[in-house]
């Protein structure tokens, strides 16, 4: 994914594609341009004519979007058996021939980790340690050092993630949570651009991703609609008590207690039974098989 990167487009392009050449017969290089606005499709125009760079495809978007949704942009569109995702200005190109032979080898999933990463500001690694540290214990897994952006997956996951109704979520953490064979290399290298990340656009991807991908949120539902259903029902029994024991009882509280803490009741079974038929509707939902057969695997464009 690239925006407003005019200047460099020619010669990071002419690098990543020097760079793929010698490692397959037939590739294809695929870029989204996430909604530039600096004169970034003319220069792609002139990279695709005849002269410009062999096997480049652009993709460019009306409206800017996050990088999950973007690189699902150009996975959707790629046709090769393996497709590496990454960022020409965060991650580093040359490391590309080790994780591509590790997948050939038989790995659906190789996560790339680089352990220099751009400098971002106090309340961003706050909350992107919370986050990370809330996504753990939801679901066992650190996006940050166990799915990290730069990854090769085989076509049968990119299918797989093609399943579900939200594709542009899952291809974040399906590789990761799924049973498929996957290894997770290390590398050091300085990012060519070290821009500091939104804040408020990772705090809303974070969030889509925890309510999208976990249950947590609507068990926490349930869980409080089950204990508003009990304790309503709890104060109706004490209502009834106060009005069979006590002689002093003010006109009209009985019926009106009784009244509230009927319809509270009501309303907790309601969002309870409600809660639980979504839950069901979602456990229907295959998140990947236990574990991934193996086949021939070639790399073809």
């Amino acid at each position: 994914m690239l925006r407003n990167r005019a200047p460099e487009l020619k010669s990071i392009l002419a690098e990543i594609s020097n760079a793929i050449g010698p490692m397959v017969s037939d590739y294809e290089l695929i870029v989204v341009d996430n909604a530039s606005d600096d004169g970034s499709s003319d220069e792609f125009y002139r990279l695709t004519l005849s002269d410009g760079l062999p096997n480049l495809q652009v993709y460019a978007l009306a409206k800017e979007v996050d990088l999950d949704t973007a690189s699902w942009v150009g996975l959707e569109n790629a046709l090769g058996d393996f497709v590496a995702v990454l960022d020409p200005f965060a991650d580093d190109i040359n490391f590309l021939p080790t994780m591509l032979d590790r997948a050939v080898k038989g790995l659906d999933v190789v996560f790339a980790s680089n352990s220099q990463q751009g400098r971002q500001g106090i309340a961003y690694r706050f909350c992107s340690f919370l986050f990370n540290s809330i996504y753990k214990s939801i679901s066992g897994v650190n996006l940050a050092k166990e799915a990290p952006q730069y990854r090769v997956l085989s076509r049968r996951l990119v299918n797989l993630i093609h399943q579900h109704s939200m594709p542009a979520v899952s291809y974040r953490h399906l590789p990761a949570t799924s049973g498929y064979a996957k290894v997770t290399l290390g590398y050091s290298s300085e990012p060519r651009d070290r821009a500091q990340k939104s804040l408020s656009h990772s705090v809303d991807r974070g969030m889509r991703l925890i309510v999208s991908t976990t249950r947590v949120p609507m068990r926490l539902v349930t869980s409080l609609s089950l204990f508003g259903a009990v304790a309503n029902l709890a104060y109706s029994v004490y209502v009834i008590c106060i009005a069979l024991f006590k002689e002093t009882v003010a006109p009209g509280w009985v019926t009106l207690s009784l009244q509230q803490s009927g319809m509270f009741f009501l309303i907790s079974l309601v969002l309870l039974v409600l809660g639980e038929y979504m839950l069901h509707m979602a456990s229907l939902t295959d998140e990947g098989p236990c574990t991934a057969s193996r086949g021939s695997l070639r790399v073809q464009r």
